[in-house]
């Protein structure tokens, strides 16, 4: 007569939720704080622009140039004034926030990405003489990033999530469409790209981790 015999050691746990699969940070309070002292930096920093005669504005992105290099890392912590910082506040907060959703290291991993090659996307196909700031690149890029994350993750709750941020922000992707002059839609495209290429990332080094938990199922000995 056969038996099953159950496996020697401790019950392993039930798997956590996995990261790529959350709508919300495991700890909100802290993303939340996070998230609106970035603002306050962005707005301490409008009013050293504003108040003072440094000009930071002319310390983004100028495309082509070496000497624009250095705007890449600058440029979206700079604003064309209050209106315009104004206009990137709120959805600067509730992106950032969801973006947290898995960890702030990836939450950096991401932004920084973005970040990166928003920049680099407008250092080399923006409009000559120009200094080109503001978030808009790292904000398209982490709306992007939230829209298609629920599909490589097969998350229904990601997707739900999705569907309501394309339902409030969703007519701003028309801003990588090539019109008004003073809109860098160069920005915005690559940003946009860059936030699919993060959300494609982070699903493959999740599949990956996830591939790599084997639990112990035999007899050692």
């Amino acid at each position: 007569m056969d038996a099953t015999v159950p496996p020697l050691g401790p019950t392993p746990a039930p798997p956590s939720r996995r990261p790529m699969a959350r709508v919300l940070p495991a700890r909100p309070v802290p993303a939340a704080i996070t998230m609106l002292a970035f603002t306050v930096a962005l707005y301490l920093i409008e009013l050293v622009d504003q108040l003072t005669p440094l000009n930071l504005d002319d310390d983004g992105i100028v495309s082509r140039r070496v000497s624009g290099l250095p705007g890449i890392i600058w440029a979206p912590l700079l604003h064309g004034g209050w209106d315009h910082l104004f206009a990137n506040t709120v959805p600067f907060l509730v992106l950032g926030f969801l973006v947290m959703a898995g960890g702030i290291g990836q939450f950096v991993a991401v932004t920084a990405l973005i970040w990166i090659l928003s920049g680099l996307g407008v250092w080399l196909v923006g409009p000559s003489d120009t200094s080109t700031i503001g978030m808009s690149g790292v904000i398209f890029g982490w709306l992007v990033y939230l829209l298609v994350r629920g599909f490589f993750a097969r998350s229904p709750a990601q997707i739900a999530v999705a569907v309501v941020l394309f339902a409030v922000w969703g007519s701003i992707l028309l801003g990588v469409i090539p019109g008004r002059p003073e809109v860098s839609w160069q920005g915005h495209l690559f940003g946009a790209l860059a936030g699919l290429l993060a959300a494609f990332v982070v699903s493959r080094a999740d599949s990956a981790s996830r591939g790599s938990r084997t639990p112990a199922t035999g007899l050692d000995g």
